[in-house]
């Protein structure tokens, strides 16, 4: 009998319907991580790739490496084809500027909505309410061994507690959205993830609650979760020493000299290292896609001018600038986004290029 059980408990089963799932509509089978793991597996290549961005990031987070993390690709992805043809362009400028820029694939399979709307390529891979999660996991994983196949780290946001078990093991760098960086149980996820974690800041705009992020990031912690083989666990986690404050913007924008210092202020008073990445997009670029080429190159008039705090930068970037609805029975045009407006990559490509000029120009003020 378990310890709390009652003595007066009857034998027969209680039926629990009348106050217990009135509101699940159905229950259907998870594949387990382990299972999708043994399907998919980590080539070595892709291990040591996996490995190596990732403490190439830290370095760059720690202060031993100049270079600027450039965390750019997709809104979201819809399409594994057109997210290929996306990243073999990117990897091409990735390697050729790799002497300034850290270049991470932006992979996000994960929506956050404000109310209701396409979730992400795991929860909807047909894009159509049939909500094939198992099939968008193995999309997703799928997807990401075959971007870091070619030699392209990726970067994703952590939305779901239970999916980073699935597709963790492949990514290079984490975000934590503005709508969860003020949740406990994201904290606690991103103190026991194997990556660096971008903190972002408040929708409002506000600092704090990413500084607070970062801080209980940083410590160990204790919380229930689900292990690679589906069992219900206890995860005691060791910290994360790799996490970082995203500028998204909030009431307005924050990326100026002014915004850079009053944030690294508020990291000082806290004990933390005074670094930030600039989201280029959402409340920076006022939700007007093409304005994150001006937010790039204010942005990058401060790195030329010598300020190392700055540390790295987000691009939503597509193949075709703008975005799309899905619609019913209409199809899509194609590589461009159907979450957040992109800018295409005709327009990406002079940005990339202007910021690893603005990271030579701070290096030659040494």
């Amino acid at each position: 009998m378990p310890p709390h059980a009652h003595a007066a408990h009857p034998l027969s089963t209680q039926d629990s319907t009348r106050i217990d799932d009135l509101r699940i509509g159905a229950v259907r089978p998870l594949i387990t991580p382990a299972l999708l793991q043994e399907w998919l597996p980590v080539l070595p290549a892709a291990q040591a790739l996996v490995e190596s961005s990732r403490a190439a990031i830290s370095r760059v987070l720690h202060g031993q490496d100049d270079r600027l993390i450039v965390v750019v690709g997709p809104c979201s992805i819809h399409d594994h084809d057109q997210a290929m043809d996306y990243a073999c362009l990117l990897k091409e400028q990735a390697d050729a500027l790799a002497g300034e820029l850290l270049v991470v694939m932006r992979v996000y399979f994960e929506k956050p909505r404000t109310t209701v709307g396409w979730k992400g390529y795991i929860n909807d891979p047909h894009l159509d309410g049939s909500f094939a999660i198992n099939e968008g996991l193995e999309l997703a994983r799928t997807l990401l061994l075959d971007i870091v196949g070619l030699g392209l780290p990726v970067g994703t946001e952590f939305l779901d507690l239970l999916s980073p078990q699935f597709i963790s093991d492949l990514v290079s760098w984490g975000a934590i959205g503005a709508r969860t960086t003020e949740s406990q149980s994201h904290r606690q996820l991103a103190s026991g993830l194997s990556c660096p974690v971008g903190f972002k800041n408040g929708t409002d705009g506000g600092i704090r609650v990413a500084c607070d992020a970062i801080l209980a990031a940083q410590a160990p912690h204790a919380f229930m979760g689900m292990t690679k083989m589906g069992q219900a666990a206890i995860f005691e986690t060791r910290g994360n020493a790799d996490c970082h404050v995203i500028l998204r913007g909030g009431k307005a924008p924050n990326y100026s000299a002014a915004d850079v210092q009053a944030a690294c202020d508020l990291l000082r008073a806290a004990g933390l290292r005074e670094q930030v990445m600039v989201d280029l997009s959402h409340a920076n670029s006022s939700k007007q896609h093409r304005k994150q080429i001006e937010v790039a190159a204010a942005v990058g008039e401060q790195i030329a001018a010598g300020d190392a705090r700055i540390t790295g930068v987000m691009i939503e970037s597509h193949l075709n600038e703008g975005r799309q609805d899905i619609v019913p029975g209409q199809p899509l045009q194609r590589g461009v986004s159907v979450t957040d407006a992109c800018i295409g990559w005709e327009q990406t490509l002079p940005v990339l290029q202007g910021l690893a000029r603005a990271v030579q120009a701070r290096r030659s003020r040494r």
